[in-house]
């Protein structure tokens, strides 16, 4: 996998990133979730991939009562920290289904929140919410990831996670 460069992303930089690598909007439809993530029921919380290659990926979701911290109408913003995870492995299941011949499929991984930053408390039932994650730094089977979740046009966290998984 190529290195991508970590200096880049420096706090608060994360859309001048996006504009500075912006990638090409990619036909989504014929993709099934469920060949890029491993998650399943409850806890698939992505609904639609709305573009991704092997630097990034944009998923969309919408809060219902059957997600994890929904609680009196509302989840817990910590669940966008999930929703970038799946957001990644998106990207990352995109890459092995294409090296798979079409296998695909998401992989168990060890995941570290490097940077979790929240500008809302609680986001509502029935609320849409688009990430966006990138690979920021590539090396063999670790990725330092960036993403971000937005509603609407406002930004409700940005997060850092580091990602290892073993190939089998």
């Amino acid at each position: 996998m190529p290195k991508f460069p970590i200096s880049s992303m420096r706090p608060g930089n994360f859309d001048v990133f996006l504009k500075n690598h912006a990638i090409p909007d990619m036909n989504m439809t014929d993709i099934h979730i469920e060949e890029l993530i491993p998650h399943r029921e409850r806890m698939k919380l992505i609904r639609r991939v709305m573009l991704s290659d092997e630097k990034k990926a944009v998923t969309e979701a919408l809060v219902t009562e059957q997600w994890p911290l929904f609680e009196d109408g509302a989840v817990s913003s910590i669940v966008l920290i999930e929703l970038l995870a799946q957001t990644a492995a998106v990207c990352i299941g995109w890459q092995e289904k294409q090296k798979d011949d079409g296998k695909g499929g998401g992989k168990g991984w060890l995941v570290g929140i490097k940077k979790a930053r929240f500008f809302t408390d609680k986001i509502p039932l029935n609320t849409r919410i688009t990430t966006t994650s990138v690979n920021h730094f590539v090396m063999d089977n670790y990725v330092g990831i960036s993403g971000k979740a937005e509603i609407g046009s406002e930004t409700a966290g940005e997060i850092d996670l580091q990602v290892f998984w073993v190939e089998e």
